[in-house]
């Protein structure tokens, strides 16, 4: 059995630490009168610190697992069963067609920018062109929630893949972790919101050549989606050292997004916007999603080289690409429709690819 590298430094803190930083979050003059109550919390959480307790609720996992004797998170449990009850969504053939947008910047006018984005403006026009066609379902996902709601978070990805795809559990199961803290991961919720859709729509900025803070933190997380373990009781949660074995007697690398079509609309001022295109679409095929169509993916700047405090109503004048980002919608709706009535043709799609990663 091959053993995991070790060697980085341990981040774990001394009692005096712990609390400081727990502490700090009560700031406002409203905790003063409930210091004595918040030092015995503060005592509670460095218990469940200092015994590692990440998962303090389990159940036995059942029949439907490998192991069905071990103890599985409930919050993990509860996300799959999210998890299938999208994917019976997306295959009944009578629901509707499921678009999901995805405004991708990190900009609202709810908190320090005091302004709404045009990522957001854009996702809406394309949401109405959708929604002038019976059958069709939308759903919004705003993720500039995470800047501007309290409780919204979308934790890093710990890149278990790159020890094997064996530890990288579909859904994720690296979060929560109660003991670190690390709670409230809005995941959960948007794994199904993918996993229902039969086609997606991503509206993101050009942040310093890239995709948006928001839209890398939810794409490096879905890399579960793209070869992940569907069955944690196989590695007994996470053993590094069992994954790798696993993975080394044959990994399936298991497409659980595969099929799904996508349009891509990605906006800027200055520079960057068809390589973040690019990257965007490579990254959606790599994971077997599919291409709408050459319409549905689009590269434009709003206000080139114009002053930022004039680029809304940049975008209210260029008409053009507001029309553009419409027959985005409207090709990757087509799309959908065709392939739901079986009339679409993925090229391909049967071969045995000889490299799965």
């Amino acid at each position: 059995m091959i053993e995991p590298r070790k060697g980085t430094p341990s981040p774990r803190l001394m009692e005096s630490e712990f609390r400081r930083r727990f502490l700090n979050r009560f700031q406002d003059k409203a905790f003063d009168a409930l210091r004595p109550e918040l030092d015995r919390i503060a005592a509670a959480a460095w218990d469940a610190y200092e015994h590692q307790r990440k998962a303090p609720r389990t159940r036995k996992a059942g029949a439907a697992f490998k192991d069905p004797n071990y103890e599985l998170s409930v919050d993990w449990l509860a996300a799959r069963d999210a998890i299938h009850a999208a994917q019976m969504r997306h295959d009944d053939p009578d629901g509707p067609a499921r678009i999901l947008l995805i405004s991708g910047s990190s900009r609202s006018e709810h908190t320090c920018p005091g302004e709404m984005s045009k990522s957001y403006r854009l996702t809406r026009i394309a949401q109405d062109a959708l929604d002038r066609t019976d059958g069709v379902k939308t759903t919004v996902l705003e993720l500039h929630r995470l800047a501007s709601e309290y409780g919204r978070v979308i934790h890093p990805c710990k890149a278990c893949f790159s020890t094997s795809p064996a530890l990288c559990h579909w859904p994720c199961s690296c979060y929560p972790n109660y003991s670190l803290g690390q709670v409230d991961d809005w995941m959960n919720e948007i794994y199904p919101m993918w996993v229902e859709a039969h086609g997606i729509m991503i509206v993101t900025p050009v942040n310093w050549y890239q995709v948006s803070s928001p839209i890398k933190l939810m794409m490096d997380r879905l890399v579960c989606a793209d070869g992940g373990n569907a069955d944690p009781t196989l590695t007994k949660g996470k053993d590094a050292a069992l994954a790798k074995a696993l993975e080394l007697e044959g990994w399936s690398y298991p497409r659980h997004l595969a099929g799904r079509l996508f349009s891509v609309i990605v906006h800027g001022d200055v520079e960057g916007v068809e390589n973040v295109r690019r990257s965007l679409s490579d990254w959606l095929c790599y994971m077997h999603l599919e291409p709408a169509g050459a319409l549905a993916e689009l590269d434009r700047y709003i206000g080139y080289w114009k002053p930022y405090a004039l680029s809304h109503a940049e975008l209210d004048a260029d008409e053009a690409v507001q029309e553009e980002v419409r027959n985005a919608a409207r090709t990757l709706l087509e799309a959908v429709m065709l392939k739901r009535n079986g009339q679409w043709v993925s090229a391909g799609k049967e071969l045995s690819q000889p490299r799965q990663k």
